[in-house]
C-alpha cells in the first residue's frame, strides 16, 4: 500500500485557520453508502438514532511548546508524553547543539537536563520542578503546539487558548487538540441528550507524533508514536452494554476510535484499559467497536487520512473530498466535520 494512494491537492484557501463561530455552525458531511448530505454540526442529532452513543476525549492540552537557551542557542522544545521516571520524550528544533547533560534553561526558575538523545530530534528531558509545579510552569512559559499550517506570527492568540480546547477537556496531558471535540457546545449536548442519544468520556493524551509525518513510501511499514490512554471500568462497560441493546458506538475524532479498537478484544468487547497504544489502522483493517466516526477532515498522506479511508472505503473517502473541496468546506483542526458510515 503505496502512500501516494492517499494523496489530493487542497487549496490553500480550504485551510481553516480559526473555527466557526459558534462551534456547531460548522458544516458537516454525512458520507453515507450511496450519497452525501451537506448540513451543519447543529443538526449532528438528526442523523443519529435514540440509543446511540457518542464517544469523547476528554484530555487537555497543555502548553506544550517551549523555547530554551543553551549557552548562545536557542532550543525548540516539543513535549510529547511523560516516562514512568518522570522525564519526557520530546522533540526538539535545533537538536545538533544539544547533547546529554546540557541545561536547557527555559526560565529563571524552569530548566530541564538532556538524560538521552535519539534520531529524529527526540530527546528524554528532566525537568527541574514536577507535578502541580511543572504544570504552573508550562502555562507560565509554554505556549500551544498549534499545527504548523495554522500560522500565528505574532504568537498564540487568547483566542487559540479558548479554541483550541475542546468542551470536555478534563485530563492535562495532549500536545494536540481532539479536534473533532471542538463543534460541541453544550446547546448541541442538550439537544443530543432530547433525542435519547449519550456520550462516554475515554481519554486518549494526544502525542507531538501527530504532527510528524508518513516518511514511507510503503505504508505498511510506518511505525506510529505511542500514546497514553484510559478507558475506566464504567465507559467499557457502558459501551458494551449500548452494543447488547442494539445502539450504535460513534466515536468522536479518530483519537476516540484509535483508543475504543485498542481496548476490545476481537468480539469488539471493550475493557477498563490504561496504557499506550500504537495502533495503526489502514485499509483493510476489521473495526471491532466503531460504527460510524465523527470527525474533521485530515491532512494528504496523514495516518489519520488512512484511518477514514479503512473506515469509509478508499474511494469513498476519494470521492468525499473531493466533494468537500468543491463546496468550499474548511479543512483540518479549526474546519468543518463529516460524519462517516463504515463501509
Amino acid at each position: 500500500m503505496k502512500l501516494s494512494e492517499f494523496g489530493y491537492e487542497l487549496p490553500p484557501e480550504r485551510i481553516a485557520t480559526a473555527p466557526a463561530r459558534p462551534r456547531t455552525a460548522a458544516k458537516l458531511l454525512h458520507v453515507k453508502p450511496d450519497a452525501l448530505t451537506d448540513t451543519t454540526a447543529a443538526n449532528l442529532p438528526d442523523l443519529l438514532r435514540p440509543g446511540d452513543l457518542l464517544v469523547v476525549n476528554d484530555t487537555r492540552v497543555i502548553p506544550a511548546q517551549l523555547t530554551a537557551t543553551r549557552g548562545a542557542a536557542t532550543i525548540g522544545i516539543t513535549l510529547d508524553k511523560p516516562c514512568a521516571n518522570g522525564d519526557w520524550i520530546v522533540l526538539l528544533r535545533n537538536a545538533r547543539r544539544v547533547h546529554v547533560g546540557d541545561v536547557l534553561q527555559i526560565a529563571d526558575d524552569f530548566s530541564a537536563t538532556v538524560t538521552a538523545l535519539q534520531d529524529g530530534g527526540t530527546a528524554y528531558l528532566r525537568f527541574n520542578v514536577s507535578d502541580e509545579a511543572f504544570l504552573a510552569a508550562l502555562h507560565k512559559s509554554g505556549a500551544l503546539a498549534l499545527p504548523p499550517y495554522i500560522s500565528r506570527p505574532a504568537g498564540i492568540t487568547r483566542e487559540d487558548s479558548r479554541d483550541y480546547q475542546t468542551m470536555f477537556a478534563e485530563h492535562d496531558g495532549a500536545v494536540a487538540a481532539p479536534t473533532a471535540g471542538l463543534h460541541f457546545t453544550h446547546e448541541l449536548l442538550e439537544s443530543l441528550q432530547e433525542k435519547d442519544i449519550e456520550i462516554v468520556r475515554v481519554t486518549l493524551h494526544v502525542g507531538a507524533g501527530t504532527f510528524l509525518p508518513v516518511r514511507v513510501d510503503d505504508v505498511t511499514t510506518h511505525k506510529m508514536h505511542a500514546e497514553r490512554g484510559f478507558v475506566s471500568a464504567l465507559a467499557a462497560a457502558k459501551i458494551n452494554a449500548v452494543r447488547a441493546h442494539g445502539g450504535r458506538i460513534i466515536p468522536v475524532g479518530t483519537t476516540a476510535l484509535r483508543l475504543v479498537e485498542s481496548a476490545a478484544d476481537a468480539d469488539g468487547q471493550v475493557y477498563e484499559y490504561a496504557g499506550e497504544t500504537d495502533i495503526f489502522i489502514i485499509p483493510g483493517y476489521k473495526f471491532k467497536v466503531a460504527d460510524l466516526l465523527f470527525t474533521n477532515f485530515h491532512l494528504p498522506h496523514s495516518t489519520l487520512l488512512m484511518l477514514v479511508s479503512a473506515f469509509a472505503g478508499m474511494q469513498r473517502i476519494k470521492t468525499a473530498y473531493q466533494y468537500a473541496i468543491a463546496q468550499n468546506y474548511r479543512f483540518y483542526s479549526y474546519g468543518d466535520a463529516c460524519l462517516l458510515e463504515r463501509a
